[in-house]
């Protein structure tokens, strides 16, 4: 795999990335891609490992050497074929994964030499398009049999395409007026442009799946009717109930939850620069704004780091993100998380680089305001691990205009699970070991069943559960065709 000794002549390069001050003037792509001579070194430092971990720190399982030693030997499209063996939506994760699987890279035993895989994944799926190997591939023969999964987010549409793929009729049903899920709606533009996501969708409609836009599972249409329509359900809801802040000042206006504002401003960015959805709602009357305001961000992962993105974009007066737990180490800490786990170090975010301020082991004690509306937050710093206590003397208030809460999803929404009778785990998430759940033909796929979690978790739940889907259908087929044939032979 790869040039013998190349991990030794060629240095890592990263990704090349707009200048923070350019970008925060605009809703572009901010990453680029290498030259493809540069990249071909890149995947010429892939090494013939006796054991290749990237497979491992994937969850997808992509063939990562296998296509870094392609790239390398610039045979791109047999690249794209590789790539497509185990990921659905490779220009997805190549934007939006945080790359699990450099962080296994054997390379990475020497901090920082990782292969460059995200940025060449995604070189490869950006030239396939550009050049047209990318094509739809509907089923040769229809099985007979329908499936209806709710939700478009990632284990959706790839659980909806591999279904597709099988024969059988799939149909897509989404609350929102488009396909995406959180990657339309939540991610923003800036990380990847929607009409990437739009290119997919029409690749699916290709392959026979349909969809519906604008209707909730549960309230539009009742789960026993949706039942009746098609042989199996697969419920890809997401995790989207987002975790509270229980202090006092919470009712007040300005604190909101952080897919609200991104909602809007996604919403914002297709109205004004397209590209518009049809049935897409009207721009609201009191728009969470961040524009001149003092905005703070509480959570510190990539939702946070989205929205602190967007206030920078607004024009924020100001812009503090503040994280529960303590400031992490500038390096893998080896006695907690060794290679090749993914290793609990100091990351600064796309959106930091931008401007704006980062605390660490704060605790909000409360939120103040005048007739109604937040004014200021008041916190404490705290021991930065469990149980987070609150260090004495070192209360602090700061103004704050806008208060986005940021602190992750605790489960899927009850109410679609009680309507399915899906039996719930201890975590409030769907109970299904096997994609199976406790009501016979309903599926679980994505957050919904696992919990929040990465893209590349989504897209793999989506395809093994599309994988039982099938499996549970032939079984039901068999079952009827013998039940005929008994029937037929008494």
């Amino acid at each position: 795999m790869g040039k013998l000794g190349g991990f030794l002549k060629y240095p890592r390069i990263e990704q090349p990335e707009r200048d923070p001050r350019e970008r925060v003037g605009d809703y572009r792509e901010f990453m680029g891609t290498l030259d493809r001579p540069v990249l071909q070194e890149q995947g010429a430092r892939c090494m013939e490992c006796g054991v290749p971990f990237c497979h491992n720190g994937c969850p997808l399982g992509n063939l990562i050497p296998e296509w870094n030693d392609l790239v390398y030997r610039d045979r791109w499209r047999e690249a794209i074929e590789q790539l497509h063996r185990t990921n659905n939506f490779p220009e997805f994760t190549g934007r939006l994964c945080p790359a699990p699987c450099e962080s296994a890279c054997v390379l990475e035993i020497d901090e920082g030499h990782a292969v460059t895989i995200k940025q060449i994944e995604v070189a490869i799926v950006n030239r396939a398009w550009s050049e047209g190997w990318i094509v739809p591939r509907p089923a040769a023969a229809a099985s007979g049999r329908s499936v209806a999964v709710v939700g478009s987010g990632p284990a959706g549409l790839a659980c909806a395409q591999q279904l597709a793929r099988a024969g059988h009729s799939v149909t897509v049903y989404e609350r929102d007026e488009a396909a995406g899920g959180l990657v339309r709606f939540g991610v923003p533009d800036f990380k990847i442009e929607k009409w990437l996501v739009e290119r997919r969708v029409r690749q699916l409609e290709c392959e026979g799946v349909t969809f519906r836009y604008g209707v909730d599972v549960g309230i539009d249409v009742e789960a026993e009717e949706l039942r009746g329509r098609h042989d199996a359900v697969v419920l890809a809801v997401g995790s989207r109930i987002p975790r509270d802040l229980p202090v006092p000042g919470r009712e007040l206006d300005g604190v909101h939850f952080a897919l609200e504002y991104l909602y809007q401003r996604n919403r914002w960015v297709a109205r004004e620069l397209g590209p518009q959805v049809a049935g897409a709602p009207p721009a609201p009357v009191n728009a969470v704004t961040a524009a001149g305001k003092h905005v703070i961000v509480i959570g510190g992962g990539d939702t946070g780091a989205d929205c602190v993105a967007n206030a920078h974009r607004e024009r924020a007066r100001s812009v503090t993100q503040i994280e529960l737990v303590g400031e992490p180490p500038a390096h893998r800490p080896n006695a907690l998380t060794p290679w090749p786990a993914w290793p609990m170090r100091l990351r600064t975010s796309y959106a930091l680089e931008e401007g704006g301020e980062r605390d660490f082991a704060i605790s909000t004690t409360a939120l103040a305001g005048r007739e109604g509306r937040v004014e200021r937050i008041h916190w404490t710093q705290n021991t930065g691990a469990p149980p987070f206590d609150p260090v004495s003397g070192t209360e602090e208030e700061r103004p704050a205009d806008l208060v986005l809460l940021a602190m992750g999803f605790v489960g899927p929404d009850p109410r679609i699970l009680e309507d399915f009778g899906v039996e719930a785990d201890a975590r409030g998430n769907a109970f299904a070991p096997t994609y199976a759940t406790s009501t016979e033909g309903v599926f679980v796929a994505g957050d919904a069943r696992r919990g929040q979690s990465l893209i590349v978790w989504a897209i793999s739940e989506g395809r093994r559960c599309a994988t039982a889907v099938d499996r549970w259908l032939e079984l039901q087929a068999a079952s009827s065709s013998a039940t005929r044939s008994s029937q037929s032979g008494e």
